[in-house]
């Protein structure tokens, strides 16, 4: 039996042999009985330190476990936990135990693609976050998201920066075979744009884009649903009217300035990039898209979660960490020096400065000032999940009936996040959950279908 079991639940074992006496063994006795909301004790790391401080007090006060077994009959589960607690300080041994464990493996690797997007988990090395809070991380350069997911499904990789809708993705097997996903922290919000040819100056009427041939990173990614939500606003199917296929980051630009492509959705410093090499225009920032959308994010497998608890939380702590330094606009100059090498973005500083403090050349003739252009907000509300799985059933990624709020419980890890976020000086919302407005249309997490039905331009 776990020792992350409920020991307040009639239906957990804590001694050995069958208790009920209706079996012949305890092994056929685990079948017959499982063990109640297991997975809903394990949705954080806090409410997995609290299962094990509760079997120890329970079973050291209930020996025999028939007795525990008469006393929660006779009193109920809830008034049970109160007694117990009035006696013991589960709450308080519970922190003491999230906060002295042991971590369990302290050499990782986590991939990155080089954009800005991963900001957070690139500067922890250079800036010694990692080192923080006792790890030593090799942050590995990566070709592209396919490459990213493979290498951390074979567990090459112990963490990894992916695309937001990528957890959810792989979770729902769209794409991959379906593994149990997690993703416990946003890595950035807005941050990307649509880029054009400087051919296309001319263009700047989406109505008049049929014919395009576009890019975008991944075909589970925000870029791949905000341009085809852009497109399907401005009446253009974006499966008939226009070409959008997934190439690399690093490679984008190149093919811009090949005219293999006419524009791309893509992250920074990408879109900047091609402003700088005089080869495109910046179109529209995605922050005047949907204004502090998820974009990328830090992953990792359930595994990973559950079997490295001290680990998990320790990485995890240190990205979020990170993300409150990147928060302040000051500290932006100094992370862009940090992150631009070639081990890293491999970009000018003058490219990663423009896009990380929004002071930046449009390709237009213009400087704007848009000092949110990219930001960093961990929190991975559900209502994010929810809205990407909208988009995957819109497009005929995923079909079927979709649990869209126990998914986004599942791989969403909001609870662990805002508890991290507290411990590093962040202001966790109050609700892992809520409304947000996309090209003036209001989303309601708790209406997906409805949702999805008010689209004219659809695959479902």
């Amino acid at each position: 039996m776990s020792a992350f079991s409920n020991p307040f639940s009639g239906a957990v074992r804590l001694v050995k042999g069958c208790v009920c006496g209706r079996h012949a063994s305890a092994a056929e006795h685990d079948k017959a009985v499982k063990a109640d909301a297991l997975d809903a004790s394990l949705d954080s790391s806090e409410k997995r330190y609290r299962r094990v401080i509760e079997r120890a007090v329970v079973q050291a006060l209930f020996p025999v476990d028939a007795e525990r077994r008469r006393f929660l009959k006779a009193v109920g589960a809830s008034t049970a936990y109160a007694a117990v607690a009035s006696l013991f300080p589960i709450a308080t041994a519970t922190d003491v135990l999230a906060q002295g464990g042991a971590i369990e493996k302290k050499n990782l690797k986590v991939g990155f693609i080089p954009i800005t997007c991963a900001t957070p988990i690139i500067m922890a090395h250079p800036m010694g976050f990692y080192a923080k809070h006792g790890l030593n991380v090799d942050v590995i350069k990566t070709a592209g998201w396919a490459v990213v997911r493979d290498k951390t499904l074979n567990k090459e990789y112990d963490a990894a920066h992916m695309l937001s809708p990528m957890p959810l993705a792989i979770t729902l097997g769209a794409g991959s075979n379906p593994i149990p996903y997690t993703m416990p922290a946003v890595e950035n919000i807005n941050g990307q744009a649509i880029t054009l040819a400087v051919k296309h100056k001319d263009k700047r009427d989406p109505k008049t884009w049929k014919g395009f041939k576009f890019a975008v990173p991944f075909d589970y990614s925000m870029h791949n649903y905000l341009l085809r939500y852009y497109l399907a606003e401005h009446g253009i199917d974006p499966d008939t009217d226009v070409q959008i296929r997934a190439v690399p980051p690093p490679e984008m630009v190149a093919n811009l300035r090949a005219d293999n492509i006419d524009g791309f959705l893509a992250p920074d410093p990408v879109n900047q990039r091609a402003v700088y090499d005089g080869v495109g225009f910046i179109h529209i920032l995605s922050k005047d898209i949907w204004d502090r959308h998820p974009c990328c994010a830090f992953a990792a497998s359930k595994e990973f979660v559950t079997q490295s608890p001290n680990t998990y939380a320790a990485l995890l702590k240190a990205i979020i960490d990170a993300t409150a330094f990147a928060t302040k606009q000051e500290n932006r100059k100094q992370i862009a020096e940090a992150i631009a090498p070639a081990n890293y973005l491999n970009q000018p500083v003058t490219v990663v400065e423009q896009v990380l403090t929004g002071t930046f050349a449009d390709g237009l003739g213009k400087v704007q000032k848009v000092p949110d252009r990219i930001d960093f907000d961990p929190f991975p509300y559900e209502s994010f999940a929810i809205w990407i799985m909208t988009q995957m059933k819109r497009w005929g990624q995923i079909k079927g009936d979709v649990d869209y709020a126990t998914v986004a419980k599942q791989v969403y890890l909001a609870t662990d996040a805002a508890k991290l976020m507290k411990e590093v000086g962040l202001t966790p919302p109050s609700a892992p959950t809520k409304s947000f407005v996309v090209m003036g249309k209001t989303f309601d997490p708790a209406k997906p279908e409805d949702y999805i039905a008010s689209f004219k331009i659809k695959r479902t």
